[in-house]
């Protein structure tokens, strides 16, 4: 029995793949596991009544296994790893909290007026230096695994939202991690699951304060 899988519908384009990373991290893991899934898209400004009896804090990702709707990307994706240990996507627990703040501090740059680009130059360095100290192409060596498919999304989004919004660019001399970005969205099940550049940006608008 396939499972099932609410997700974000795109911002003006309900019936197309939208922008939530957290939605995407959850595809990406049934993607790399050769899941078999069913995809819910959810107007999140138009939520329907059977989502919010499944979800009553309208929030995606939401996933059925076992015949209970289960909410939390973080709680979904150990959940499929205990159920399903292969291919084991299992991140060593010493590189788990690699690029953990990435998120955080892009978000603050992104949409907070006058904000420096410092605190998200720090966490990208960090990454960097993982990085060049240990054999790649991914986190955690050769294979892909939890940590990056937690952190392809929401590179994603930073390349995205911050191109358009900032005009900012990854730094040239981060080499490790221009080449980590493009390994993640080299992936055949990246590119199946993430949603149009136009739709990311869409989905930012909102919350950018000039």
């Amino acid at each position: 029995m396939a499972l099932e899988v609410c997700v974000k519908a795109a911002v003006g384009a309900p019936d197309v793949l939208g922008d939530c990373p957290f939605s995407q991290r959850v595809l990406l893991t049934l993607e790399e596991k050769s899941l078999p899934y069913k995809m819910h898209l959810i107007n999140l400004s138009d939520k329907p009544k059977w989502f919010l009896d499944i979800s009553p804090g309208g929030k995606v990702p939401v996933l059925k296994i076992d015949g209970k709707w289960v909410p939390d990307s973080d709680v979904i994706v150990s959940l499929l790893e205990k159920k399903y240990p292969e291919p084991s996507l299992k991140t060593p627990p010493k590189f788990a909290s690699v690029g953990s703040k990435i998120m955080s501090t892009f978000v603050a740059f992104l949409t907070t007026k006058n904000s420096s680009d410092g605190p998200l130059l720090h966490e990208l360095e960090a990454l960097e230096n993982h990085l060049k100290s240990h054999d790649g192409p991914f986190i955690a060596g050769e294979t892909v695994s939890a940590v990056d498919l937690s952190l392809a999304p929401k590179l994603y989004h930073l390349e995205v939202a911050l191109g358009h919004f900032k005009s900012w660019s990854v730094p040239g001399s981060l080499t490790h991690v221009h080449n980590y970005m493009h390994a993640l969205f080299s992936l055949h099940s990246f590119e199946k699951t993430k949603a149009e550049e136009k739709y990311v940006i869409a989905g930012w608008a909102p919350k950018v304060h000039y």
